[in-house]
């Protein structure tokens, strides 16, 4: 079938994008779906850095790529073999497709699935070789087993989440990467316990996510970091005690009772912001990497922060969440009004805006942009859910 995309044919630092125009919308031909893949109408995607670093080469992935990794949509056809999904389903997708039989897997660990990693490194499904080709009958690679930025997309089953169908696509598309990620490194890596005193560093839509879940935990303080005001406004809305600029940040933590936090959240994507964390922790303090710095990035600390003062410092990707597990807990955590997602949302927008929302993003001017497919777009009132008390 053909398909309207986003591809990005090469990589560039050049700004502003809405001249440079590094992604363009083309026209590609989309092959059926295979044994255990699902064809999926997208309703709704959001833009991440993530997307953003491929864009700018911060993460090399091989190239012509349809680019998007964060989305909802609902299922159009299902491939042979697939007896759990049927057309009509509305899924939330991911961009680990975990196999469930690798050592990772086995071990509960699915956002490391070696399987998964080496077919999204390879800008490959996990059953295959890529589906998309352009007019010339040249293949395009998938971004992170979705390719979200189309309005269809081919994925394995296992990028897929079953959701109830009365969640707004707006609020859906959020967590399969900023919900997943953010509050998964709360609660899952770190995992933050009641009363601890935590820090995020950097207020994107995975920031205020880690926000969001330090607060599920109990953490206090919460202490969120960032230059742009509009974004310490929306941190103190979902769950911060207090939001500071950067360089107000190290006096303040250092002012905190034990003169430290015990949890430190990177979500920027900065070495030098990762020292930043491990600099803010208390003795035995954990801090986690999140953010995605380029590869030739070094850090500074002194290694005996580690041994000599018991610091950790923690990977987490995906949140160490498990997708098929976690969203619906998330979700039901957002129909309690105690996981305010739809506070992230910044403005939607149509496939043809994709640089400029680019520039919006690399601006810090946005935190969740959401470009729309299908149907319009759901209502304010739609999107926000029953409150509850705390």
């Amino acid at each position: 079938m053909k398909i309207r995309s986003a591809v990005l044919r090469h990589t560039t630092s050049q700004r502003p994008y809405r001249d440079s125009a590094p992604v363009t919308v083309e026209e590609l031909t989309l092959g059926a779906p295979r044994p255990g893949e699902l064809l999926v109408a997208v309703q709704a995607a959001g833009l991440c850095h993530s997307d953003l670093s491929v864009v700018d080469g911060n993460r090399v992935r091989p190239l012509p790529m349809a680019l998007g990794h964060e989305a909802v949509g609902v299922v159009a056809r299902v491939g042979p073999g697939v007896t759990d999904v049927s057309p009509g389903d509305h899924v939330v997708l991911v961009f680990v497709p975990s196999c469930g039989r690798c050592r990772q897997c086995a071990a509960g660990r699915a956002a490391l699935c070696a399987r998964g990693a080496a077919a999204n490194a390879a800008g490959e499904l996990l059953h295959g070789p890529p589906l998309l080709a352009d007019h010339t009958g040249t293949p395009v690679r998938h971004q992170l087993g979705v390719s979200a930025f189309a309005d269809h997309v081919v994925v394995a089953r296992e990028s897929a989440v079953v959701i109830d169908p009365d969640v707004p696509f707006e609020v859906a598309a959020m967590f399969g990467c900023a919900v997943l990620t953010g509050a998964g490194a709360a609660l899952h890596t770190a995992a933050v316990r009641p009363g601890e005193a935590v820090a995020v560093y950097g207020l994107g839509g995975v920031g205020l996510s880690a926000v969001m879940g330090a607060r599920l935990a109990g953490a206090d303080p919460i202490v969120a970091v960032d230059p742009v005001p509009a974004k310490r406004e929306v941190a103190l809305q979902v769950g911060a005690t207090v939001a500071v600029d950067p360089a107000d940040a190290a006096a303040l933590i250092a002012g905190l009772p034990e003169g430290g936090v015990d949890v430190a959240v990177e979500t920027a994507g900065s070495a030098g912001v990762l020292d930043a964390c491990l600099a803010a922790l208390v003795r035995g303090g954990r801090a986690v990497a999140v953010g995605l710095p380029h590869p030739d990035s070094r850090l500074g600390t002194s290694a005996l922060a580690f041994a000599g003062e018991g610091k950790q410092l923690l990977g987490s990707y995906l949140g160490d969440c498990v997708p098929q597990r976690d969203i619906p807990r998330f979700l039901a955590l957002w129909r309690a009004g105690r996981l305010p997602v739809e506070k992230l949302h910044t403005a939607t927008l149509t496939l043809d805006d994709i640089n400029q929302a680019l520039d919006d993003l690399a601006d810090g001017r946005a935190i969740r942009q959401l470009l729309r497919f299908g149907a319009s777009c759901d209502s304010a009132d739609a999107a926000t859910p029953a409150k509850t008390e705390d």
